[in-house]
């Protein structure tokens, strides 16, 4: 946590200076759309805003953004507030919908409308489009601009009583037609449109646009510092606007922050909502998406994913981030805390010719080499073990330090042992190895001075415990992946449906993250898997070539 009188970004700046010594009068708040889940993009504002207030001991509500009933559905509405709750964030009594203030609105809408600076317009959306004109060309007045108060006041009251039809008139702001920012010119404030609201039923037909809302809303909950990403920089003139002819005596203050793209990925609500109608990935939570819940099915933590927002700062300026930064703060996390397991994902058959058939050997491994305080576990070894069909090659080359005839490594934990021969099917693929072992090599007997090169994992086959592995990848290659060019990366997931683990899986729990030996960290899926047939994901490599620049 940043002392209070050392700010690191411009909005801590001006916080400090709007509020002084009481900055624990700081009131954030986080305002989402229902209309989808919300993903790693939404996880900056949310820190950004939670974060703050915890930092000076202030306030953030939780506030759904639910003016336009068109594009909205409360089904959204528990799975953004668990997964805020899962980021370890707590907005107490403070949630509320922007529908709760669509009466407050109303009036100050009429309110707006008796002090000449707001009128009814019979123009159509299309018409009023036209006439406010573009960065080129000026906009000019609707033929109804300058309707009385009076008739304004009269139709604004039919509109909310259902008179009228969708798209036939609007309440517009009475600004300034030839204002350089186009959305000065004389924006709409309401709409007529006859649709049933998740919250408000079917008590309104007439509902207010975001920019007359957002400002309305914020005023109402008394938030001092309202923080947008930097889309919405133009809009801000308008929200001042709004909040001085109301005559708040409380005027929140607009911030803008930049958004951050991360390689690789999909993150606009529209395209996610499009995949998952599609069916082209397992719904909003599928482990290859973005989406809070899709990391979280996929084994993120909530202290990688703020490490990761916090690496990130605040800027004005957009910036394109490389997802492996986001997998490098997930690896830190993982590296003392999770436990080993030994997997094998594409199993072989190892035959250790020369030792006991009837014996079984429990040997004592660390559950974590890095981190002593995780203890030890005992696993089974026996003369037949399973190895990743990788650890095989029927020819090496110079440099392979794995098994391959006349080849010697060691099995990790146990003991060294040499390939001796090999068996195919007849699709010419490796079906059986054999080899001999060396008794005075066991591991951690202090009984042997060898050294040799190459360590390989293993499963003892009479104890092993078969599972499924989804193996995720990029959802997408990074050609442009902010609009509309994605290009699908047709191994996003592949199965491997005849792994095998070592017994004590058997106690691994849904919180469980883990480290299979060499191979990556997983953790099991919290949607398939179940006590009879366990199924992995896994979140990210052991290791990257990525290096991130943390200064």
């Amino acid at each position: 946590m940043k002392e209070q009188n050392t700010p690191n970004n411009f909005i801590q700046r001006f916080i400090q200076e709007d509020l002084g010594e009481n900055t624990h009068l700081l009131h954030t708040r986080w305002p989402p759309s229902p209309t989808g889940y919300i993903h790693i993009g939404h996880a900056k504002a949310i820190c950004l805003n939670f974060g703050l207030a915890e930092q000076y001991g202030g306030l953030c509500n939780l506030r759904i953004d639910d003016t336009n009933p068109a594009r909205e559905d409360g089904e959204y509405v528990d799975p953004i507030k668990r997964d805020i709750k899962w980021l370890g964030f707590d907005w107490q009594d403070r949630f509320f919908h922007g529908s709760d203030y669509f009466g407050k609105c109303y009036d100050y809408a009429v309110k707006l409308i008796k002090q000449g600076v707001a009128y009814v317009c019979d123009l159509s959306v299309n018409e009023v489009r036209e006439y406010k004109g573009d960065f080129n060309r000026l906009g000019k007045s609707s033929p109804y601009r300058e309707r009385s108060i009076k008739e304004s006041l009269d139709l604004f009251a039919r509109m909310k009583a259902g008179e009228f039809s969708d798209g036939t008139r609007t309440l517009r702001a009475k600004i300034d037609m030839s204002h350089p920012n186009i959305y000065m010119r004389d924006p709409i404030m309401y709409r007529i449109a006859h649709l049933s609201h998740f919250n408000t039923g079917d008590k309104w037909c007439i509902y207010p646009t975001y920019d007359f809302a957002h400002p309305m809303q914020d005023a109402i909950e008394g938030i001092t510092h309202s923080l947008c990403s930097a889309e919405f920089e133009e809009h801000r003139p308008l929200y001042n606007w709004f909040i001085d002819q109301v005559g708040f005596e409380k005027k929140p203050r607009q911030i803008e922050f930049a958004k951050y793209y991360i390689t690789n990925t999909i993150s606009g609500k529209r395209h996610l909502k499009k995949l998952v109608d599609n069916g082209v990935v397992d719904g909003w939570d599928d482990p290859r998406l973005v989406t809070i819940s899709g990391m979280r099915r996929r084994g993120f933590t909530p202290a990688a994913i703020r490490a990761f927002c916090d690496a990130m700062g605040t800027t004005k300026g957009a910036t394109t981030v490389d997802f492996g930064l986001l997998e490098h703060f997930q690896r830190e996390d993982f590296a003392l805390t999770s436990s080993v397991k030994m997997a094998v994902l594409n199993p072989i058959k190892l035959i250790i010719t020369n030792y006991p058939e009837e014996q079984t050997e429990w040997l004592e491994m660390p559950n974590n080499p890095k981190n002593p305080d995780l203890g030890t576990r005992k696993i089974p070894f026996s003369r037949e073990v399973f190895i990743e069909a990788d650890d095989f090659m029927e020819e090496a080359p110079p440099k392979y330090h794995r098994l391959a005839p006349g080849k010697e490594v060691r099995l990790a934990g146990a003991y060294f042992v040499t390939c001796t021969d090999f068996t195919k099917n007849n699709d010419g693929n490796i079906t059986e190895v054999y080899a001999t072992y060396d008794p005075a090599t066991k591991s951690g007997s202090g009984f042997s001075e060898r050294k040799v090169k190459g360590t390989i994992h293993w499963v003892s086959v009479a104890e092993a415990i078969s599972i499924k592995a989804n193996l995720f990848d990029y959802l997408v290659f990074d050609d442009d992946t902010h609009e509309n060019g994605f290009r699908f990366n047709e191994n996003s997931l592949i199965v491997a449906e005849n792994a095998v683990v070592e017994p004590s899986i058997v106690d691994v729990t849904l919180d469980d993250r883990l480290q299979f030996m060499r191979n990556a960290y997983f953790c099991l899926d919290s949607k398939t898997s179940t006590s009879e047939n366990l199924v992995f994901n896994r979140i990210v490599e052991l290791k990257s070539s990525y290096k991130p620049n943390l200064n």
